[in-house]
């Protein structure tokens, strides 16, 4: 699992704070770094944070259902 953030992020904050609730390990790329920004750009279309990319499916934002859905957690 690999998540896009910037440093001031709350729904990337409210993310993480997922991740660990439910022991999902990932890492954390911040969009500070250009070319990470390029990246989450180029993987999802569009500029806004979290952009989360689990087996190569990408969530964008905190939406917990598709979260759910992507890492398989009832």
């Amino acid at each position: 699992v690999v998540i896009y953030t910037s440093p001031t992020c709350a729904w990337c904050r409210k993310t993480k704070e997922f991740f660990q609730k439910h022991e999902v390990k990932y890492d954390e790329k911040s969009v500070v770094e250009e070319k990470y920004a390029k990246e989450a750009l180029d993987k999802s279309g569009q500029i806004g944070v979290p952009v989360v990319e689990i087996e190569g499916r990408i969530v964008v934002g905190f939406d917990e259902p598709a979260l759910k859905k992507a890492l398989k957690i009832r």
